[in-house]
């Protein structure tokens, strides 16, 4: 079954909510915009999570030292990496964090850019998001995913694909069927306003993604 990452969260109600509608993944953003956080914030946001939901971190500019302490107070299994990513800035992460590392690869167009193969070799899993010029992500804008499937043939099964961009339950199905991946990414596509979930809509969200996953078995 394709898992579901609950990004973008502000709220413990609505961690709790995402736990509930069988969240593998829950979110936290460090990277700036409507929905970042504090450590301590985000220690509230994640603290009452069962231990079946993994925490993730998603972090920019921010050096590995501090991004060891945040994921060291939060329980962090997965740091996420908007901006710059390198080969070397991942090395350096991984000698101060013992979790799993994504990178983050923004797509202009229909193609698949030059630094996903780096990003395969480098991180634990790629979330695929659309270029937004002056954004990192939560923007809302979906990707070519018909397009882009046959691109990612020849990297499944090396690292883990998360989608993210556009998301919602009225199109996540299209998006598992056009490009399976192995974990779809939600934020803005549940909510009601930045940072603001809408439970009614997390629960289509992840009806949506178990029928498309059963329909795809």
């Amino acid at each position: 079954m394709t898992a579901i990452k609950f990004c973008g969260l502000t709220r413990p109600e609505d961690a709790r909510a995402a736990a509930v509608s069988g969240a593998a993944y829950a979110g936290v953003i460090f990277a700036g915009g409507p929905r970042n956080l504090t450590v301590e914030r985000a220690y509230d946001v994640l603290n009452e999570l069962p231990s079946s939901v993994r925490r993730v971190g998603v972090f920019a500019a921010q050096s590995a030292s501090d991004i060891a302490r945040a994921t060291e107070r939060l329980g962090l299994d997965v740091v996420q990496l908007h901006g710059e990513s390198s080969a070397e800035r991942v090395s350096e992460l991984r000698r101060a964090f013992g979790g799993e590392v994504w990178t983050v690869v923004r797509v202009a167009g229909s193609t698949l850019p030059a630094s996903f193969a780096e990003a395969v070799e480098s991180g634990d899993g790629v979330l695929l998001d659309a270029y937004v010029p002056g954004a990192l992500g939560g923007t809302g804008v979906a990707l070519p995913w018909s397009q882009l499937g046959e691109a990612l043939d020849r990297y499944r099964g090396s690292v883990r694909v998360i989608l993210a961009g556009g998301l919602k339950p009225e199109n996540v199905a299209q998006a598992i069927a056009e490009l399976a991946p192995d974990v779809v990414d939600v934020s803005s596509g549940v909510e009601r306003a930045p940072g603001i979930k809408d439970h009614d809509r997390i629960r289509a969200f992840a009806a949506a993604v178990s029928n498309a996953s059963l329909t795809a078995s």
